[in-house]
């Protein structure tokens, strides 16, 4: 567990505690994407919140504390505050949602799609899977695959706010 103490500070409209480099170190030496902690803020709560802090660019990151968490410490921004951070060791990158079936067999029908599907970052994958894990109905389902397989399949089409071409 690494305590240290820090102030909380706004960003656009995101407040947040500043972790140094020489402090991030300690808890992963050299990452350099989210880093997942477990995090207490003036020793609450009893259970550390799961939280990823955001690369600054430099070594650095930005511990984001979202309202529940100033809530339940009861703190607002320009507060001074003890920070407790350690390693969220349960964290497992890549996909947190099983690929759904109906996207698995339309990728297996399609060679293009496949392909950019595999070549993908699972940070990408990851998203999509959460996208598709929300869809409630048939006719979105139907409707996010087409574009979605398209997407992939190297045709330029918009997807999940993005615009894609050959399959990225």
């Amino acid at each position: 567990m690494l305590r240290f103490r820090g102030v909380i500070q706004i960003r656009g409209v995101n407040p947040y505690v500043h972790v140094s480099a020489k402090l991030s170190n300690q808890l992963k030496r050299g990452w350099r994407q989210p880093l997942p902690v477990l995090v207490r803020i003036n020793e609450q709560p009893r259970k550390p919140w799961r939280i990823n802090m955001m690369p600054v660019g430099d070594g650095s990151f930005y511990l984001y504390l979202r309202g529940p968490v100033r809530a339940t410490c009861n703190v607002k921004v320009g507060d001074p505050v003890t920070v407790d951070l350690s390693f969220d060791k349960r964290y497992r990158s890549g996909p947190t949602h099983p690929i759904p079936q109906w996207f698995r067999k339309a990728l297996n029908n399609n060679a293009n799609a496949k392909g950019a599907w595999n070549a993908l970052v699972p940070s990408r994958k990851k998203e999509i899977l959460r996208y598709f894990a929300a869809l409630k109905s048939a006719e979105a389902k139907a409707r996010n695959l087409k574009r979605a397989v398209e997407a992939l399949s190297g045709s330029e089409a918009r997807f999940m706010a993005r615009s894609w071409k050959q399959g990225k």
